[in-house]
């Protein structure tokens, strides 16, 4: 509480803090009616100012939850938007001021902040799409094999289980499912003349998507540490096969396939439109990854739950948002195989030969 008096201080610097008092209890305990939880815990601050006249302000944290707010970023943001939000609504109480909490327990404004910003270090190497370019082209290389191998044993040694934090799972899926990045989101950004992708065709992949929502309940065990949008363009190779990745996401817990599915699906992407590309090194790669991966881990129920993951990353590639020079033929053939995927009872990596030209 001492720190929520140096606040109101600070902020009201003529007027006295009479007191502080945790809000929250329900007025009715037992009834029928009772709201048994919040997303946080309220401080009334009781001041008074030089006149004598008293007013109260109301000092908000947010709690850690399963309903999207997990992550320290989802409080930030929900903190952020109520702050955004409360001036432009009649009658609400004043949004006063947002800030942080320091580890030391300060609590130090940000109400003046445009936006937030990141710094990060500098990795030096190649782009793997690079190298998927080339080996459309060109074929594989002995280094290719070395390098898909430590970009599955690097998957094998992240996804470690984390059986403790099976809520995380529920908020993987429905991040897949509904959030503005997942499927929902990558559909919402097409437009309604992309050739190839209708919005009926579209609708129903949706659809046969939140069904996938439904067939993931129970596999909440599955929950683990993840990348998070682990594809050629996050991902940088230096000398042989050392690896530096980039734009880590998604709060980096989720459902293994994720990364699994953002890595392979390239490998078909690199391909659809250069004839021959698959037989000359793409498909060898694609095949590489699956084997490999699914040897080391055993992890065979990945192919049971893998078609939502898979569609996701297709409607990104097949989104000409992100990639216009997608021609509407591989468009069609990346579409039509999801549809395969996701109305299938599992997954067989196979299903991927034939594709492209």
């Amino acid at each position: 509480m001492d720190a929520i008096r140096q606040l109101a201080a600070r902020r009201f610097p003529r007027a006295t803090v009479v007191s502080c008092e945790r809000l929250g209890d329900d007025e009715r305990p037992g009834d029928a009616t009772t709201k048994g939880s919040g997303y946080g815990i309220p401080v009334k601050v009781v001041l008074r100012e030089p006149d004598g006249g008293e007013h109260a302000v109301v000092f908000h944290t947010a709690r850690a939850d399963d309903f999207g707010h997990d992550r320290r970023a989802d409080r930030a943001a929900q903190m952020l938007l109520a702050f955004d939000t409360y001036p432009h609504l009649p009658q609400h109480v004043p949004a006063l001021d947002v800030g942080v909490i320091t580890q030391d327990g300060q609590l130090r404004s940000i109400a003046d902040a445009d936006e937030v910003y990141l710094l990060t270090g500098w990795a030096e190497g190649e782009l793997y799409a690079q190298d998927l370019r080339r080996i459309a082209v060109e074929g594989t290389r002995p280094r290719d094999l070395h390098r898909l191998d430590a970009l599955t044993d690097y998957l094998v040694q992240l996804h470690t289980r984390h059986h403790g934090r099976l809520a995380v799972y529920d908020r993987a899926v429905r991040d897949l499912v509904g959030s503005g990045e997942g499927i929902f989101g990558m559909i919402d950004g097409f437009g309604d003349d992309v050739p190839g992708a209708p919005p009926q065709r579209l609708r129903r992949i949706e659809e046969r998507c939140v069904a996938w929502r439904w067939r993931l309940r129970g596999r909440e065990p599955r929950v683990a540490r993840v990348h998070g949008d682990f594809h050629p363009f996050n991902i940088l190779f230096s000398g042989d096969a050392e690896l530096a990745l980039l734009d880590a996401s998604r709060g980096g817990m989720g459902e293994p396939a994720d990364d699994v599915t953002a890595l392979a699906i390239n490998f078909v992407f690199f391909a659809l439109d250069v004839p021959g590309a698959w037989s000359r090194g793409l498909g060898t790669l694609w095949h590489r990854l699956w084997s490999r991966y699914l040897n080391a881990t055993s992890d065979h129920e990945m192919l049971e739950v893998v078609a939502p993951w898979l569609a996701w990353r297709a409607l990104v590639i097949a989104n000409p948002r992100w990639y216009p020079n997608l021609t509407t033929s591989g468009r069609h053939h990346l579409l039509s195989w999801i549809e395969r995927t996701l109305d299938a009872s599992g997954f067989d990596p196979r299903s991927a030969d034939g594709l492209a030209p």
